[in-house]
């Protein structure tokens, strides 16, 4: 039996639950600082557990780059394949995929990336169910169409990047945190956003943390994906708070000793570039708010804290000589490049494109070349590594009394390849053409992600770099791990 209440009696109270559920919908999830660093806790590589499955003397680095639904696909393919894939390390059997050390993922790639880093072995009984053939850009935009999310999304404090943090919340990550990312035992999981004040990268890991003097452990992986792969325009930036300069944080030593004016020795440009960024984060005073948007705009491959790591591991012997670095013999990175480049007839005709084209042309043409610059960067210190540890090998510079000579072959002795999982690498002319018309979008046909799926194992299988690789590990077991900040 239906009773009728009337309008008196029912506005106070029904007001009253109608506020507070909107104020509480309004408000964004707010940190506690960090009182004072200790660089001996919470995420970073230095806390991570042993792992009995892993060998110290060989790291294996995955970078996932971005491209939406694209890109997590794509990723996700290049885990099935290193998970079939058995080597001999040290006469012992083991899985590519255990040997892996390090994740770097930037906007999609980010969401493969931290599922594994959370999930392990069980992502495979249900991502591609759960999540890559699942309609999510269907389930947020019928979020967003929802009257009642209106009044939320029309506040300050919360905004859709926070409604895309709620959906992969219930699909993906089940209010999981960085703490409970830290207890999982696989690899070290980085992903990127980028500083929209000044186009930095913040890395979510607690070693960049400690620079706005953040505890990492209790933030939300889902918010750590959604501020990846926030897209400007299409989703808004997620907004944390900046303490940097109340925690006492010092810089690493690498960054110090470049400020010492008895060290002679250049550091390369981009290390030179982060320094400064490092300290912009510090200036949490004028800084009390770091607004966050996709990580593909400063890095759309997620290669360049690698790039920067090998770097300061090529100029600092002190950090070559450290337990860590000294037992490493090989570093695989292998860069899952999804970057795809849909073909056009605009030069057939003498009508140019329309301003929306235009607008996403010149928006996507900087990281694309980006991208490209990332890997030949890469491909230039294995090149250089490898020509001076011949060198070496061969005595060329041994005895030069040229103390330029000699610190122009002092590189690390450790063999690096660079594995590019790329669409272009793919063998097929047929299938290369079908993978770079894919969009960039959150949905995909069920075709599209098994395609996807196939094309990354079967790049790898056909890349003269990684049976290289391969052949190397099986011809010379490995007898003696770094890891990139």
């Amino acid at each position: 039996m239906f009773h009728i209440v009337s309008s008196r009696r029912i506005a106070p109270w029904f007001l009253a639950v109608v506020a507070l559920a909107l104020a509480g919908c309004a408000t964004r999830p707010i940190k506690a600082p960090l009182q004072q660093v200790d660089r001996k806790a919470g995420y970073r590589y230095e806390t991570r557990a042993d792992r009995s499955e892993n060998d110290p003397s060989t790291v294996v680095v995955l970078a996932f780059s971005g491209g939406g639904m694209r890109a997590a696909a794509f990723s996700y393919g290049v885990l099935e394949e290193l998970r079939r894939t058995e080597v001999s390390i040290r006469g012992k059997r083991t899985r590519l995929i255990d040997e892996v050390d390090l994740i770097t993922g930037v906007s999609g790639g980010s969401f493969t990336a931290l599922a594994f880093g959370l999930h392990g072995e069980r992502l495979f009984d249900d991502y591609e169910q759960r999540f890559l053939k699942r309609d999510v850009q269907g389930e947020l935009l019928a979020r967003l169409l929802s009257p009642g999310n209106w009044p939320a999304l029309s506040s300050d404090g919360w905004g859709r990047s926070e409604l895309a943090a709620g959906l992969w919340d219930e699909i993906l990550f089940h209010g999981k945190t960085y703490a409970d990312l830290m207890a999982a035992p696989g690899p070290m999981v980085r992903t990127t956003a980028t500083d929209l004040s000044t186009g930095s990268r913040l890395t979510f890991s607690q070693n960049e943390f400690d620079l706005i003097c953040s505890d990492l452990a209790s933030f939300p992986i889902s918010r750590a994906a959604a501020a990846s792969s926030a897209v400007p325009l299409v989703t808004s930036p997620v907004t944390i708070n900046n303490y940097g300069g109340t925690c006492g944080y010092e810089m690493p030593y690498w960054a110090r000793q470049f400020e010492d004016p008895q060290n002679r020795l250049r550091p390369a440009g981009r290390a030179v570039q982060r320094i400064k960024e490092m300290k912009a984060f510090q200036d949490g005073g004028n800084r009390p708010y770091l607004h966050l948007v996709d990580g593909g705009l400063a890095d759309n491959l997620g290669v360049r804290g690698i790039l920067e790591s090998l770097e300061e591991l090529e100029a600092s012997r002190v950090l070559r000589q450290s337990v860590r670095v000294s037992r490493i013999e090989r570093i695989i990175v292998i860069v899952v490049n999804s970057l795809s480049v849909p073909k056009s007839d605009w030069d057939r005709s003498a009508k140019p494109p329309n301003d929306l084209q235009i607008l996403l042309k010149a928006t996507g043409m900087p990281i694309d070349r980006y991208s490209y610059e990332g890997v030949e960067l890469l491909r230039d210190i294995v090149a250089r590594w490898s020509a001076m540890r011949a060198l070496n090998e061969a005595g060329g510079f041994a005895n030069a009394n040229n103390p330029a000579l000699a610190r122009a072959v002092d590189v690390p002795d450790i063999e690096l390849y660079a594995i590019d999982a790329s669409f272009d690498a793919h063998p097929s002319a047929v299938e290369r053409d079908f993978l770079n018309e894919m969009p960039t979008s959150w949905v995909l046909s069920d075709e599209q992600i098994d395609r996807l799926r196939a094309a990354a194992a079967e790049i790898l299988r056909t890349s003269g770099e990684y049976r290289r690789m391969l052949q190397d590990i099986a011809a010379k077991p490995a007898a003696r791990g770094w890891m990139p900040r």
